[in-house]
């Protein structure tokens, strides 16, 4: 097997300390370091510490942009309104496959995700491009005609609860699970649940306001 490259080694590096440390909590130093590589490779291949974070969202996050285009494309090529379960089932679903309760990589995925989600800093939340908007407004727009009785806002809203309730499922089964609390589902059984769940509380009325 091929030795990784500089820049592969400082993503690996990134996202691994990025995941665990957020991004404010990451030096450049730790990076190289644990990289194996010299302060100036950063610069070199990146330019700076926030091009790092959005490399490595991006490394991360684009699989699953992809699958979520496929599966959509898939869905509208059938019937121009799909109902929101298989909406749901098409947006979610990448999430699980690229976070597998068993694999390593899909322990760093979970974590970075959530590090995305609730990382105050903002070089860690300002790193999305025309692709990853061009998803969200596919599906905010695929949801819309499915749920025409919610505000943009709040269909926003409940499409990063989607994002949130599956990345916090998918690190809980990579964690000890707490004394006294049984261990999470994994596999198909904790997918069907998600997608049942999720699937409810896109659905559920307008909140009056």
């Amino acid at each position: 097997m091929a030795t990784p490259d500089t820049r592969t080694q400082i993503l690996d590096a990134a996202e691994h300390l990025f995941a665990e440390h957020g991004y404010r909590g990451t030096s450049v130093r730790a990076i190289t370091k644990l990289a194996g590589a010299n302060l100036a490779a950063v610069g070199y291949h990146f330019g700076s510490k926030a091009e790092l974070m959005a490399a490595v969202a991006r490394r991360v996050i684009e699989p699953i942009n992809a699958a979520q285009c496929t599966r959509l494309d898939k869905l509208l090529a059938r019937t121009p309104g799909p109902p929101v379960s298989e909406l749901v089932e098409a947006f979610a679903g990448p999430l699980f496959d690229e976070m597998p309760a068993d694999d390593e990589g899909g322990a760093r995925t979970s974590r970075l995700i959530v590090t995305i989600l609730s990382d105050p800093a903002e070089e860690a939340r300002n790193w999305t491009g025309p692709a990853e908007n061009t998803v969200r407004e596919r599906y905010l727009a695929a949801f819309a005609r499915a749920l025409p009785g919610l505000s943009p806002q709040e269909l926003r809203f409940r499409m990063r609860g989607i994002l949130a309730v599956t990345a916090v499922d998918r690190l809980e089964v990579h964690q000890q699970p707490s004394p006294g609390c049984g261990s999470p589902a994994v596999g198909e059984a904790a997918r069907r649940w998600a997608i049942t769940f999720l699937t409810a509380a896109m659905s559920a009325p307008p909140t009056q306001t």
